[in-house]
């Protein structure tokens, strides 16, 4: 999981810096409500099983192990654009980076290798990210005691879990076939 929030980070760097976000450091993990110095916040606030990737079939390792498959799972994040503009000017900065973050999302909605970080590339993993229908119910629950923000909900995934239930087996060696008439 924290590859495939590396990987989206190191994404929106390359195709938002300097323009629209002045350094890489200021596109980051946090909570939208502590941002610090960021002027774009990616914070995973769900993870939910994605029964459509689920795999059901064990993986064999070796001669003798069979792996349980790997779950699958999408992760939900809340992207947050965050200005230190004039009070006139702050909503258009932030609505400015965040059409921007949607027009690098939608470009690369299916990330591979060499976009990809740590095990998802080592595997070959394809990850597909997707504009979520907003609930705002959620969105204001993350901003409290704080003037509400917009904020872009997307979905990553599947991302492979690697299961660490591995059962020994025995080849078979001998069958007997018992016909009767």
């Amino acid at each position: 999981m924290a590859d495939a929030s590396r990987s989206i980070v190191q994404l929106l760097v390359e195709h938002m810096v300097p323009e629209p976000i002045t350094q890489p450091e200021r596109i980051g993990l946090s909570h939208p409500s502590d941002k610090g110095d960021l002027q774009l916040s990616l914070f995973l606030y769900h993870i939910s099983e994605n029964g459509t990737h689920r795999q059901t079939e064990s993986i064999r390792r070796g001669h003798d192990q069979l792996q349980h498959p790997p779950m699958s799972v999408d992760l939900h994040y809340l992207i947050t654009a965050h200005s230190s503009a004039e009070l006139q000017a702050r909503a258009l900065d932030e609505q400015r980076i965040l059409g921007r973050a949607m027009q690098v999302l939608y470009d690369h909605s299916i990330l591979r290798s060499p976009n990809l970080m740590g095990t998802l590339a080592e595997k070959n993993e394809v990850l597909r990210i997707v504009l979520e229908e907003s609930n705002l119910d959620i969105i204001q629950n993350f901003f409290p005691d704080t003037p509400f923000k917009l904020s872009l909900a997307y979905t990553v995934g599947p991302i492979q879990i690697d299961s660490r239930r591995i059962q020994t087996t025995k080849r078979v060696l001998e069958k007997n076939i018992h016909l009767q008439g």
